[in-house]
């Protein structure tokens, strides 16, 4: 690379540094800015933008597998790697910070939580929220990890790990990796029982979610043709 390639590429990314601080960068720039670390001595330019169209924007960008972020021309596995920690810290981050409040009341904020953490997932994971007073978060536990349509969960261990917790509610979550679709019988039968369970020993069930493949998010609370009882826990 020529000299005066280096010295215009390093005055480009100061640029870009001192546009993040002041708050002027556009969205695509700031996900060029990131590529940079892992690719510091090339324009990646292009390569920013061709990852946006490719996804179809920086939420799918983040959120896609390592081996089909190195489908793509120009990502290695360094810069693949680099985009999934990213990903995985802001995870931490939010995990975090619903443990440090009371924001699973905002049922908009619970939703989000539930998108960045499952859309793009390429199986099934069945997720359970155990709660304390005032919807603080206890813990998220991963109960299960299954195939690309189905992922098995065991109403008894849930109730056990919300005894052990002494959890004041729970919320069931998970994903579709490869529909739009709401839930099925399985889902709804696993779902009442749940409750039945828990709320034999105290403990109520406030929601069942289930997060599709473009990240909408299905209430089984909220799903009028579903069979369930009431839930005690109102968002």
């Amino acid at each position: 690379m020529p000299k005066t390639d280096e010295l215009f590429h390093a005055g480009h990314r100061e640029r870009l540094k001192e546009r993040l601080l002041d708050g002027t960068l556009a969205d695509y720039e700031k996900l060029e800015l990131l590529l940079t670390y892992a690719i510091p001595r090339r324009d990646v330019r292009v390569l920013a933008r061709s990852l946006v169209n490719h996804f179809g924007g920086i939420y799918f960008v983040l959120r896609a597998p390592v081996a089909e972020l190195m489908s793509v021309s120009g990502v290695g596995r360094n810069t693949a790697i680099l985009i999934k920690l990213f990903y995985e810290l802001n995870l931490i981050s939010h995990r975090e910070y619903a443990a440090s409040g009371t924001f699973f009341h905002d049922a908009q904020y619970l939703h989000e939580y539930c998108r960045n953490m499952l859309v793009g997932r390429p199986v099934e994971e069945f997720h359970v929220f155990y709660l304390g007073n005032d919807y603080k978060l206890l813990h998220d536990e991963l109960h299960a990890r299954g195939t690309i349509d189905y992922a098995a969960a065991y109403p008894r261990q849930i109730v056990q790990m919300a005894l052990n917790l002494r959890a004041v509610s729970v919320i069931l979550v998970h994903n579709h990796p490869m529909s739009n679709n709401s839930f099925s019988h399985d889902d709804i039968e696993l779902t009442t029982m749940t409750e039945n369970m828990l709320n034999a020993v105290g403990i109520a069930m406030v929601d069942h979610l289930v997060v599709t493949s473009t990240g909408i998010v299905h209430s089984f609370r909220a799903t009028p043709w579903a069979k369930k009882s009431s839930f005690t826990k109102q968002f």
